[in-house]
């Protein structure tokens, strides 16, 4: 934001403003909010004056890739007109260069390429995904390294994120944790964060096990015959087990 205000008043007094890059690549694990933030900064860059519209234009290898010699090109160049005016997020990019010399991803990597020498100063792309295959995925192409040379690292959420996160989903919804259930959420959360592997899914796996606890409870609300307004909005102990991991 400094850097594109400082040039616009660098412009304004008729001084020289050299091209930088506004293109980013965001690394890290699924869940961690990397589609949020690139939404927030179509917004960000829309108010400064980076780009006009800052509408957020998501995609994946699906998204600009076809099936037959030649189309990959048209669908890729029909996206980044949807995207002209503010940011094209592609998630998953790597798996553009993931085919082989011969796979239509290069294609689409191509005519990204282009379209944003074209639209230099219309277009932002952030390109997303696991650290280790984006870093090889820049490096497989000079096109790529010399446009995407800022990266944002999303670290995973630990075990107080993962609750506050919990707890987020919970007072949206309209629930409430008895203390039990907040105490044993917390555990959860801290085990999860403990334990993770390469699936782990961040705020994705919060919302899952969100929705999990909300069932539970309907299971066990269905057998009241008139639950109050505390107990629909009570989450308890026994919405928090699982119970066959539990046994």
């Amino acid at each position: 934001m400094n850097l594109v205000r400082i040039r616009a008043l660098r412009s304004a007094e008729g001084l020289p403003t050299p091209d930088v890059s506004l293109h980013l690549v965001f690394t890290g694990n699924p869940g961690t909010g990397k589609t949020t933030v690139a939404r927030l900064l179509g917004e960000i860059y829309a108010a400064i004056g980076a780009i006009s519209t800052g509408q957020l234009v998501e995609v994946d290898r699906s998204g600009l890739v076809a099936g037959y010699v030649g189309q990959t090109a048209m669908k890729t160049a029909e996206v980044v007109k949807s995207a002209i005016g503010g940011i094209l997020f592609i998630d998953e990019a790597y798996s553009l260069a993931s085919g082989g010399e011969n796979d239509f991803g290069r294609e689409a990597i191509d005519t990204l390429l282009k379209a944003m020498e074209d639209h230099r100063d219309e277009l932002v792309v952030i390109v997303a995904g696991y650290p280790g295959p984006m870093e090889r995925f820049i490096d497989s192409n000079p096109g790529l390294e010399s446009r995407f040379n800022k990266y944002i690292f999303f670290p995973d959420y630990n075990g107080a994120e993962l609750m506050d996160i919990f707890k987020m989903r919970c007072e949206k919804g309209g629930y409430v944790l008895s203390p039990e259930a907040e105490g044993y959420a917390q555990a959860h959360f801290e085990d999860m964060y403990a334990k993770r592997d390469g699936n782990f899914g961040n705020g994705r796996d919060v919302r899952n096990y969100f929705e999990d606890c909300v069932s539970r409870q309907a299971n066990r609300l269905a057998a009241m015959e008139s639950p109050d307004r505390d107990a629909l909005m009570t989450l308890t102990l026994e919405d928090m087990e699982d119970r066959p991991d539990a046994e």
